[in-house]
């Protein structure tokens, strides 16, 4: 059998849809400045689709340093990587800043958030330790966990009586092994907007001997008096030992950091081997980066425009009648129940005749049944785009109910 055999057998359970759905609902292309509203397909579009949380990716500011930073530097500086001959102040400027805002001894900066949380966990854990994860855990943390030659044990999500037995599970393992165990969690659940739950797991430290690593993904900048992350939204800075943030989100960027204790991340410096072996982030992605921290830190404006978006929005939804499930983040999903048939056509009547433009999630990502329709409010939307997309959903609700997607799709079947 030659290896790429499946390659034109078997796509996988999303590229079997390669055919029907490439360029529209799979790798859709939007055209434009990035903004609430984009060209798709030739129109303009109200977009709900992307995690420019704070709007900083067209920011005036941010655009200017970017172009300076480009300008001066190119986008080859530092060539090699941090360990050989790509340090610069920068770098090392940037990393002091973060550690600062979030409040840890020291950070580092990875090159990219998925490829820098595998690191993490590859150099963290040895075949000594436990790892103990949430259910709904990121791709990436799983990718990870699947380098560690130890134990792993998964909870269900954000069950902490569950989390405590695994925790028992692991300590014995660990007394006889002599290794440590990591505790795994996020801070913001991506697809269905609820948090993770820090203060509960912290409080179990008072019982288990363990390590907490936090992914705020989609926490760094939104979540928190400051907008340093959702384990400043509780309280428990202090208890979660390795925070990780990416660029991605609310700065708009490229990369990612960790930050923690300082022997900590000393030890990730020398250990992650995506860092060492990997060209150093280049200058104008970290100049571009200490420009857009600055402007999460002293303009909390954007936060505050952000969360009037999010909170009209969803109190809005939820008075339509539409689930929003557990959400307590900018993260919206509005979740219907139906078809993948049914989905397809929900996300075409937004698009055509609504100039919607959202992300839809079906199985196998979400269970055989639901519909997950996801909204990224942003500080670039407007309370006039709220009110016109609670209408248009409240709208696509009513039709889903009364099958007239069902019976869209019948008679397609019948031409």
């Amino acid at each position: 059998m030659d290896v790429f055999d499946k390659c034109s057998v078997n796509l996988g359970p999303l590229g079997q849809y390669a055919d029907q759905a490439e360029g529209y609902f799979m790798f859709p292309k939007l055209e434009g400045d990035i903004s609430n509203k984009m060209i798709f397909r030739g129109k303009e579009r109200l977009i709900w689709s992307l995690n420019n949380y704070l709007g900083l990716a067209n920011h005036p500011e941010v655009r200017k340093a970017d172009t300076e930073g480009a300008a001066e530097y190119g986008m080859a500086y530092p060539m090699g990587a941090r360990m050989m001959s790509g340090q610069t102040n920068y770098h090392e400027q940037l990393e002091r800043e973060l550690a600062a805002f979030v409040k840890r001894e020291s950070a580092y900066l990875l090159n990219y958030g998925y490829q820098g949380m595998v690191s993490v966990i590859n150099s963290i854990v040895d075949r000594r330790d436990v790892i103990v994860y949430d259910s709904e855990a990121h791709a990436c943390i799983i990718d990870g966990m699947r380098l560690h030659f130890g134990k792993r044990f998964v909870y269900p999500h954000n069950n902490i009586e569950n989390l405590e037995t695994q925790l028992k599970r692991a300590q014995r393992l660990t007394e006889i092994s002599g290794g440590g165990i990591l505790v795994i969690t996020e801070g913001v659940y991506g697809m269905s907007g609820d948090l993770g739950k820090l203060k509960e797991i912290v409080a179990l430290k008072s019982k288990f001997n363990f390590r907490l690593l936090v992914d705020d993904a989609h926490g760094f900048g939104t979540m928190g008096a400051t907008g340093a992350g959702t384990d400043e939204h509780f309280g428990v800075q202090k208890e979660v030992d390795l925070y990780f943030g990416t660029f991605a989100k609310s700065m708009a960027g490229i990369g990612a950091f960790i930050a923690g204790d300082h022997h900590v991340i000393k030890y990730l410096m020398y250990n992650m081997r995506s860092q060492i072996f990997a060209k150093s982030l280049p200058m104008p992605m970290v100049i571009g980066a200490l420009k857009r921290l600055d402007l999460i830190r002293t303009q909390p404006e954007l936060r505050e425009k952000l969360w009037t978006i999010v909170n009209a929005l969803q109190q809005g939804l939820k008075k339509a009648g539409l689930n929003l499930g557990d959400t307590e983040s900018p993260v919206t999903p509005v979740m219907l129940n139906g078809t993948v048939g049914e989905a397809t056509q929900i996300t075409y009547d937004l698009r055509e005749n609504y100039n919607i433009f959202c992300s839809i999630v079906t199985y196998p990502v979400v269970p055989k049944g639901v519909i997950l329709l996801r909204l990224i409010p942003t500080s670039v939307h407007t309370l006039e785009d709220v009110e016109y997309t609670i209408k248009a959903f409240k709208e696509v609700k009513e039709k889903l109910e009364n099958h007239a997607y069902s019976k869209e799709m019948a008679s397609i079947d019948n031409v």
